[in-house]
């Protein structure tokens, strides 16, 4: 199952995202390589949401990770949600339908 993670960024995220930056991404790519992050990566023009696309059984890495976050814990992100996707066309889709 996929699982999306939305984040709504603060006005300042750009001003603000190079002090936490290197541990944010310290801490997706150790999501990424245990198979739980497949992709992310921030909006742009404007530079106002960020979404992130978690594989798993249930929505727990996400929320786990959100809650882990510098971005969330520093207040660069706004707010936050998980939602299912329900993906199904592409290679990697996780309920294809034909």
């Amino acid at each position: 199952m996929h699982y999306l993670l939305m984040y709504e960024l603060a006005d300042d995220y750009l001003d603000r995202r190079a002090e936490h930056r290197s541990a944010h991404l310290a801490l997706a790519w150790a999501a990424a390589q245990r198979g739980e992050l497949l992709l992310a990566g921030a909006i742009a023009d404007p530079v106002d949401h960020a979404l992130l696309l978690f594989q798993g059984d249930s929505p727990n890495a996400a929320e786990a990770f959100a809650r882990a976050d510098p971005y969330v814990q520093a207040g660069l992100v706004r707010s936050w949600r998980v939602r299912p996707w329900q993906t199904v066309v592409g290679e990697h889709a996780s309920n294809p339908v034909r």
